[in-house]
Order: structure tokens, then sequence, then C-alpha cells
């Protein structure tokens, strides 16, 4: 039973070191440095990571995900106690991880597709064509993270 609980532990804890991962690595690479907008540029650039985390579902969605995996380690707990033995486990540990990871999926995408209509709200109101991640923008292009922040409160 104890192997059990830690394996349980194990698995839990590499799926939260997943996401968590995930949302690191696109900190990571959302950050960069800019420079101030030319007066009549039609590029514009954003902080993804700071609209992600900015949005106001984004706290909703790393509940439900907490939700989720204890509900997973739940489930692991109740219906491995009666499994004969640790292959039947492990492949059930896998069912729950990929269900895990489907579940973070949907609460990242809908996030994203919410940010990415604010993005272009923004730009069309600002006449921009373009709107690239800061990190890819060398130099130049007008930051509208800001207002697109500001589009979330509204």
């Amino acid at each position: 039973m104890l192997k059990n609980k830690k394996m349980l532990k194990m698995i839990a804890l590499a799926v939260v070191a997943m996401f968590v991962l995930g949302v690191g690595g696109m900190a990571v690479m959302q950050t960069g440095t800019g420079h101030a907008a030319t007066p009549n540029s039609n590029v514009g650039k954003v902080n993804m990571q700071a609209l992600m985390t900015g949005h106001p579902d984004y706290a909703t969605a790393q509940e439900n995900f907490k939700k989720e995996s204890a509900q997973a380690e739940k489930d692991f707990n109740e219906k491995s106690a009666t499994m004969a033995n640790d292959k039947e486990k492990q492949e059930y540990a896998t069912q729950l991880q990929q269900r895990l990871q489907l579940k973070e999926k949907e609460l990242i995408t809908s996030i994203q597709d919410k940010v990415n209509a604010a993005i272009k709200e923004v730009a069309d109101a600002k006449g921009l064509t373009v709107v690239l991640p800061e990190q890819v923008v060398v130099y130049g292009g007008q930051d509208i993270t800001q207002d697109v922040l500001k589009k979330f409160s509204k």
C-alpha cells in the first residue's frame, strides 16, 4: 500500500511539474526586451505570458486543474487498491496522466483563444496589421500588452 501511495505521489508530482514547466517555459519564451515603437508602425507586440496569467480565467483554470489532479489521485487510490499487480496500476496511472494532460490543454486553449480575440480587437482598433510575441521583435513595434490587459477588465 505504501508503494502505491509513493507511486501516486510521484505521478501527481510529475503532472504538476509538467504543468509548471509548461507555464514556466511559456514565460521564458515570452520574455524579451523591446524598444519604443515608431510613430507610424503597423506592427504590434505583446507579452503573451503576461496576457495569459493576467486573464481573469487563469486563476480559475489553475484551480480547476488542481481539483482535477486531486480527483485523479483519489481515483487512483480507490481503483488501484483492487488491482492485482503493478502493471495494471501503471497502466491506470498512465491513463490518469493522459486525462490530466487533456484537461490542461483544454483549459489553456480556452484562455489562449480569449487572449487572441482580445489581441485582435485591440490591434484592429489601433490599425495594426501584425502583432507578434515580444520575444521575436528585435526592434520597434507598438507594445499593446497593457491595452489588451485593460480589455480583460471590461
